[in-house]
């Protein structure tokens, strides 16, 4: 398992700060990039796809989510709902919708979704609204042929987090046929002891209570035959890279139809950029999820 709890607090910050780990530029700098690459896409998917943003599933400022649907829409379309990364604490959808062109050319509607953000939500809050947000979309598409998470990095997590819902709190059993969990973090453990935390205030019990990896056998109501598949960046730190690989584990072992992906030549960041272009490996492992019968 983890070896973070050996590591003295400067190793533990490094190993949990993704900007640090780039092969092609420096810390600021691919943040930025992040944030510009990001911004361009979701503009571009935008002006391809029909939109309906800022939708309400729930009454709180940030319960909002962005609705792109593809030119001829289906009357049993499939969802992919992603959820965007950013520490809990930074990101939003209205930067979040550049995987949108690839999908909707494959007929697939996306919705992008907002969660409050540290400090003003705890983790808690977080992920009961990533959860609300979901039966929200599956009660407003009663029709619809199948629903696929995406997540990157907190947003992964958020992700892992809606595959073990209990449902029957929300009274709709979403037809979940798989994820795309994308350089995530499933154990919250090591999160409580870095700066990340300053703004999450987590607790130890709080972060058991939120971890993935802690909840396998919670995933009770998802399909065996669901599709799961964790990806990781070649340049996440060791610590990702082990997370992805323990959780990935751990599903499989559970005997989910499991597979792991690990993506050459990127880092923390451009593994998720690139999903704006067709041709990237995760782009068609996503659209081959999304069109399997």
């Amino acid at each position: 398992m983890s070896s973070w709890k050996k590591m003295n607090k400067e190793e533990l910050e490094k190993q949990y700060s993704p900007s640090c780990w780039s092969h092609r530029m420096d810390r600021s700098e691919v943040i930025e990039s992040h944030i510009k690459e990001m911004t361009k896409g979701t503009i571009k998917g935008r002006n391809e796809a029909h939109t309906n943003l800022d939708e309400a599933y729930g009454q709180e400022d940030y319960e909002k989510l962005d609705i792109y649907l593809p030119p001829n829409s289906s009357t049993a379309p499939t969802l992919l709902i992603y959820f965007h990364g950013g520490y809990w604490q930074m990101l939003s959808k209205d930067m979040s919708g550049f995987m949108v062109p690839p999908l909707i050319e494959a007929g697939v509607t996306v919705v992008v979704v907002d969660y409050v953000l540290a400090p003003k939500g705890n983790m808690d809050t977080i992920v009961s609204q990533v959860r609300r947000s979901v039966a929200y979309i599956v009660q407003q598409y009663s029709a619809v042929s199948g629903v696929y998470i995406c997540g990157h990095s907190a947003g992964a997590h958020l992700g892992a987090m809606v595959l073990c819902t209990d449902w029957s709190e929300y009274n709709v059993i979403p037809k979940i046929k798989g994820a795309l969990l994308v350089s995530g973090i499933y154990d919250l453990r090591p999160i409580v002891h870095t700066s990340v935390n300053d703004l999450l205030q987590m607790t130890e019990s709080d972060a058991m209570r939120n971890s993935p990896l802690e909840l396998v056998n919670n995933m009770k109501g998802l399909d065996r035959n669901s599709e799961i598949v964790v990806a990781v960046a070649q340049y996440d730190s060791t610590e990702f890279r082990k997370q992805s690989q323990e959780y990935y584990q751990a599903i499989k072992v559970a005997g989910f139809n499991a597979s792991f992906q690990d993506v050459t030549n990127r880092d923390h960041f451009d593994v998720i950029e690139k999903l704006v272009e067709e041709n990237y490996i995760l782009t068609q492992v996503l659209l081959k999820m999304v069109t399997r019968k």
